[in-house]
């Protein structure tokens, strides 16, 4: 499948031998078996841009995520020459191949280079980063608000999935800051005189590499306020149990009393004038009630029930 023109050659899912008609160029065969393989389904892979020769490889992945915020990762696999951009999107199980039409199209219509090609994709790569930062931020936000109303399993089962799906976006997000740093510095380009990168395509790398800077920060800043979350969580939780325990202390401290009563009249031993007093039995009673009403009253004064 190939859309758009030669500028720029979109390819989803293809062989080995329709990326190299693409590209209309012998590429290494490592590239080759790298471009045909399926995606990784455990994670996603590492990105990275590296120059081979006369063109540039490059392994890229663009977030997505839905109305649930759940975070999706499209492997976006490029070669880039000087005079074409081919990229190939693979299909991660279970999904659609992310939409990028609209982009190759605009490119296409006005006839941008291949390295400034190259640029718009990478930019729209920070620009997803940044909204999945944003829905982590709504998330948290969420989190906090209903921390004290949401039971325990809940909070704990959406922490759980909040912290993976940030250290997933991480393993992504910091490899592909690198990679446009890179070209920054110059250590992406084709061999000989030409240059894929001249230096107002590099100043479009580095406001994508701002932006990707700018993601970096606010995921340090969600894991930041999640752990915040969590610590808040774990202390409420520790504080229910330590009211629950204060409950049943003051359970405990209730009867004791009333049992050592009980226990001092049931020793039948001769000697005690309450067991030949007519009125013992209901003065241990009235002992029992009286003290229990005392520490009652004691308990609520401080607030403890």
């Amino acid at each position: 499948m190939v859309s758009g023109s030669e500028r720029w050659i979109d390819l989803v899912d293809p062989d080995g031998a329709a990326i190299e008609a693409a590209v209309a160029m012998r590429l290494l065969p490592l590239d080759v078996q790298r471009l045909a393989r399926p995606t990784r389904v455990d994670r996603p892979p590492r990105p990275r841009l590296a120059a081979h020769g006369n063109y540039v490889f490059g392994v890229l992945v663009l977030p997505t995520a839905d109305d649930d915020g759940n975070v999706t990762c499209h492997e976006i696999d490029v070669v880039a020459t000087l005079d074409r951009l081919v990229t190939i999107r693979k299909k991660p199980r279970g999904f659609p191949p992310c939409d990028i039409s609209e982009l190759v199209a605009t490119a296409n219509r006005d006839d941008l280079p291949a390295g400034m090609c190259l640029y718009e994709l990478v930019d729209e790569i920070a620009e997803r980063f940044l909204v999945v930062v944003d829905r982590f931020d709504d998330e948290i936000d969420e989190l906090e608000d209903n921390v004290g109303t949401w039971s325990s399993e809940d909070i704990r089962r959406r922490i759980a999935s909040l912290r993976h799906e940030i250290l997933e976006v991480r393993r992504v997000l910091t490899p592909t800051r690198d990679a446009a740093r890179a070209v920054l510095d110059d250590r992406v380009e084709l061999d000989g005189d030409v240059t894929l990168f001249p230096r107002e395509i590099e100043l479009h790398f580095a406001d994508a590499y701002d932006k990707l800077l700018r993601s970096t920060d606010g995921l340090d800043l969600a894991r930041d306020l999640l752990s915040g979350v969590r610590d808040y969580h774990q202390a409420q939780v520790a504080n229910d149990q330590n009211e629950v325990m204060k409950r049943l202390t003051v359970i405990a401290s209730v009867l004791l009393v009333p049992t050592f009563i009980v226990g001092l009249y049931g020793q039948n031993l001769h000697g005690g004038p309450e067991f030949r007093w007519r009125y013992g039995y209901w003065f241990s009673w009235g002992l029992i009630v009286v003290t229990t009403i005392a520490q009652l009253l004691y308990y609520r004064r401080k607030r403890w029930i």
